[in-house]
């Protein structure tokens, strides 16, 4: 059985699309996901760009989202 990534790396400007198309506010959506506004504002930004996965489920389900639209894309391997 394959394990979980350590982290998952996600596309800010993904999580921020969908975050303001379900009307959601930035502190509304940290508090739901348990964690800072200043964390999410940086994945946001891209200066952070890395999640555990708790986190990243947690943002998920705050989000109301159960795909992973979120991710960044992975590079083909060849």
């Amino acid at each position: 059985m394959e394990r979980p990534p350590a982290t998952y790396q996600v596309n800010g400007a993904e999580l921020r699309r969908t975050r303001m198309r379900q009307g959601l506010g930035i502190q509304e959506t940290a508090t739901a996901a348990g964690i800072d506004r200043s964390y999410l504002q940086r994945l946001e930004t891209g200066v952070r760009q890395r999640m555990r996965p708790g986190t990243y489920a947690a943002l998920r389900t705050a989000l109301g989202i159960d795909d992973d639209r979120l991710l960044a894309e992975k590079p083909e391997k060849r």
